[in-house]
């Protein structure tokens, strides 16, 4: 009785506001307008990009940061970051680039060349406000001698130039790998320098026969000031065109650069190669929404209609990207998916109005046409943009941890809210001003009187065809003209009575086993998206970078610095013991280990604390070729008495291709480690910012989402006309969203942010179509299961179809922005779309014909009326005899 009641007030309740609506059209167009003038404005005055990365993208609330910022504490990043060697998401400012010899070749040989391009980055010049700076100005310093900070495999090039000057062959100097010797006696890692390495065979200090690649990065100080931010953009900015231009001479080599900007740059470069593909993908949507709203009837067919739906919700998109700017919000390329997304909810409330109208009866004003089309639409429409807000709201919740999915979410919120107003006002007022001319029998195009029949008898063929309004077609016999949709003919007249066929039936239960399996298997291989590359322009010099990167230089993972940050009894045998246990397999930049290979070869007893300190401090540190491991270690002085409260080392660990997903198991395998070992340690990479549980925290917002739609669908299970129609949702809603998960793994989509944002609308965008179905079948009052599912086919059918084709054909234009985004983008929305038409057109129309709800008790309903009504005929004729013969 309750059910009843609610759903009956909110179809009074929207058959006064669709009333409200058709006598105050004007005002209700011109709301809308003025407000989308007011914003649109602001839109254009206060865009600004998001330059920052790692906010966007990386987790907001991470142990990672925490470490950051206690190894910060310790030892300064800014100074330390040419140890702490990261692939793409080295702090601060930098250029970096690969030298790559021709197949077959041996970079080692090209040194001389190396040192000249090396010479010319020392000496370009930077012009900022008339004075001139070079990298010796700008560079990150040494402690010890205030030189500029280079990568060791400059000292490795000076040395063959100049035993090729001197006539001695190359061979002479010994190049070792990953670890080798240098000039001044130094032991240094070039793993990371140094790539395509092939040794020389059987080698016991692992020389290096050739190398195909070397990578040489230059680092740059961050004091924090807006001015060296500036000259630092500025000298990257040259060093990426100076890198260009050593390429065209040096046609031998191949020339990769990177610099700090050149992550954020090549991310918001989707946007600007995808602005032309959305005005085509805009244009696409408006024709097929103007081709499938029209007719030959030239009365009753609404093309300017589907146009009028599409140009609402553009403009609707551009309010709610107007309010956006307007608090302060900053555009990101992920915000991409906006459009898409709008377009496909807003359509889907616009084609179901519109055909909310044709099921109205001409013969009543069109006032109350409107009315009737509101109460029989709107309800359904409130109810999924409801869960649209309540989803993305979710997201949008503070248990989202990447802040890209919360902002997107938030604008989707307003987007949804806004979608609503328009539609219902907007769109409301069109679909006023339309019926209006429909009742005064105007033309839906040229909107000029439709001549009468005899009129058109005496006209050519191609007059009569254009003004054809379908009284040839209409008989006393037909009450709904509209039958002669194309769309709706189809559906009437073919496809119901083929899919409920007894011999098709069958293959539709082998091909839903089929989509199960693929998705279930593909559910088993989910991969987190990691990988920053995944939403950078495909063809951009980040992409080529990282590919090459990852092909000669990932024999190791990134650099690991490993902070002891509470004093140790380093000279205590089982602390070394500890020690060792904690780098075994990894190869070590360690001055500790180097300090005990010092007192093994010299004999050096240091046993206690006095010693070991003393020795270290007086001796060790002040050779020439430990002289940098001051840097890694913290003294404090408490009286004449010497302490060591902190220390750090570098691990690197033996790595395929495959880095990023091996250096996330090195540090969930190594964070346990310190809490429950006795040495109290933290781990800390650069990349652990952006990978530390992003697997957890890119699927928390879709999962939070669904659960929320769950608990309002169960909630409402008493609530909503029958309980039943809530069931299949949940059944429907879930094997679409776990179909497009499974298939999306299987086209190589890895779980990124675009790829779960997808999801939650996926979840919408399902509920969006099958709910008018699945609700329209249960409370059917035909005989049979499948007379229902025709029914409900035949009234919704063709709403789904117009806007589910026009959503999927606006995605074509995306497959041709060059961008990892967009393809993300594509794949995910492609597959949304036909999960969803596959389950209303084939999937549910068979299995509803199997499972309940039972139709019987609305037969033996009907029986029992049509017994009663002829017994009240019987008696009817039986007092009246004489009505008989009058008949």
């Amino acid at each position: 009785m309750l059910r009843q009641v609610i759903h009956r007030g909110l179809q009074s309740f929207f058959y006064k506001l669709g009333l409200f609506v058709s006598r105050h059209p004007v005002f209700f167009l011109t709301v809308p307008a003025v407000l989308t003038i007011i914003f649109g404005f602001s839109l254009l005055n206060r865009f600004q990009p998001d330059t920052d990365l790692e906010s966007l993208v990386a987790p907001s609330h991470s142990l990672a940061k925490i470490e950051r910022s206690l190894a910060s504490s310790l030892f300064s990043l800014d100074q330390s970051k040419s140890q702490l060697y990261s692939d793409l998401h080295t702090p601060g400012r930098y250029g970096r680039v690969i030298l790559l010899s021709k197949p077959g070749g041996n970079i080692l040989h090209q040194a001389d060349v190396i040192l000249q391009i090396h010479r010319a980055v020392l000496e370009m010049k930077v012009n900022y406000k008339g004075y001139n700076y070079t990298f010796s100005h700008l560079c990150v310093l040494r402690n010890q001698d205030k030189k500029c900070v280079l990568d060791d495999i400059i000292s490795v090039l000076e040395d063959l130039r100049q035993a090729a000057l001197s006539n001695k062959t190359t061979a002479r100097v010994q190049v070792s790998y990953p670890n080798t010797k240098l000039k001044d006696g130094r032991s240094s890692f070039i793993g990371h320098q140094l790539g395509g390495v092939t040794e020389v065979p059987n080698s016991k200090d692992q020389r290096v026969k050739s190398a195909r690649a070397i990578q040489i990065t230059y680092y740059l100080q961050t004091y924090g000031s807006v001015t060296q931010d500036l000259i630092g953009e500025k000298w990257e900015s040259e060093f990426c065109k100076l890198m260009h231009k050593m390429q065209l001479d040096h046609q031998d080599l191949q020339l990769y650069s990177l610099a700090s900007f050149s992550l954020w740059k090549d991310f918001h470069q989707t946007s600007l190669l995808a602005r032309g593909k959305i005005l085509v993908s805009l244009m696409l949507i408006l024709l097929t929404a103007t081709l499938s709203s029209s007719m030959k009837d030239c009365l009753r067919s609404k093309p300017f209609l589907g146009l009028l739906g599409v140009l609402t919700i553009c403009i609707s998109s551009v309010t709610a990207a107007g309010i956006f700017f307007i608090t302060d919000g900053k555009y990101n390329s992920t915000l991409l998916g906006i459009p898409f997304f709008a377009m496909g909810h807003g359509t889907k409330g616009v084609f179901e109005l519109l055909s909310g109208w044709r099921r109205t009866r001409e013969n009543l004003p069109f006032k109350d046409r409107v009315a009737d089309a509101y109460s029989d639409v709107m309800v359904s429409y409130t109810m999924t943009s409801s869960l649209y807000f309540i989803a993305f709201g979710m997201g949008a919740s503070p248990f989202t941890n990447i802040e890209a999915v919360k902002v997107f979410c938030q604008n989707m919120c307003v987007s949804i809210l806004l979608n609503y107003f328009y539609i219902f006002s907007f769109f409301g007022s069109c679909l006023v001003f339309a019926g209006q001319l429909e009742q005064n029998r105007y033309h839906s195009i040229f909107c000029c009187k439709i001549p009468s029949a005899e009129y058109l008898d005496r006209k050519p063929v191609w007059f009569q065809t254009m003004m054809n309004d379908g009284h040839q077609h209409t008989s006393h016999h037909e009450t709904n003209p509209y039958q002669h949709h194309f769309i709706q003919h189809f559906l009437r007249e073919h496809y119901n009575e083929w899919i409920t066929n007894i011999y098709v039936k069958p293959f539709v239960v082998i091909l839903y086993l089929i989509y199960a399996s693929f998705s279930f298997m593909g559910c088993l291989q989910i991969n987190d998206g990691a990988n920053i590359i995944n939403l950078l322009a495909s063809g951009s010099p980040s992409v080529s970078y990282a590919l090459i990167q990852q092909k000669y230089f990932s024999n190791y993972s990134p650099v690991i610095g490993f902070y002891i940050y509470e004093p140790l009894e380093y000279w205590n045998g089982t602390v070394q013991e500890d020690l060792k246990t904690l780098s075994q397999g990894f190869n070590t930049v360690s001055w500790i280990e180097q300090y005990y290979q010092y007192l093994r070869v010299g004999n050096i007893s240091a046993t206690n604390k006095s010693d070991f300190i003393s020795i270290l401090q007086s001796s060790f540190l002040k050779k020439p070729e430990f002289q940098h491991f001051k840097n890694d270690i913290i003294f404090s002085k408490a009286g004449d008495e010497n302490n060591i409260i902190a220390s750090r080392l570098y691990l690197v660990a033996r790595t395929s291709e495959n880095t990023q997903r091996e250096a996330v198991e090195l540090l969930e395998k190594l964070r346990p480690l310190s809490l429950i070992q006795s040495i109290k340690f933290i781990v800390f990479n650069p990349t652990f910012v952006f990978m530390d549980h992003y697997g957890l925290s890119v699927t928390m917002p879709v999962l939070i989402s669904g659960f929320g739609i769950l608990l309002v669908l169960i909630l409402t299970f008493f609530l909503v006309i029958h309980p039943l129609g809530n069931f299949w949702l949940i059944l429907s809603v879930t094997s679409i969203e776990l179909g497009v998960l499974g298939l999306m793994t299987l086209w190589n989509v890895d779980m990124d942010c675009i790829s779960i944002l997808c999801l939650i609308y996926t979840l919408n965008f399902a509920i969006d179509h099958c709910a008018p179905l699945l609700y329209t079948f249960v409370l059917a009052t035909e005989h049979t299961r499948t007379q229902c599912i025709k029914n409900s086919l035949q009234e919704h059918g063709t709403a789904i179809l117009q806007n589910v084709s026009s959503f999927l054909i606006g995605l074509v234009p995306l497959l041709f922005v060059p961008s990892n985004l967009t393809f993300t983008l594509f794949k995910c929305l492609l597959l949304a779309g036909s999960c969803t038409l596959l389950h209303c057109f084939v999937i549910l129309p068979v299995f509803l014909t199997f499972f309940p709800p039972s139709k019987k008790h609305h037969k033996k309903k009907k029986r029992a009326k049509r017994k009663e009504r002829e017994e009240i005929e019987c008696i009817e004729i039986q007092e009246n005899p004489d009505h008989v013969t009058a008949v």
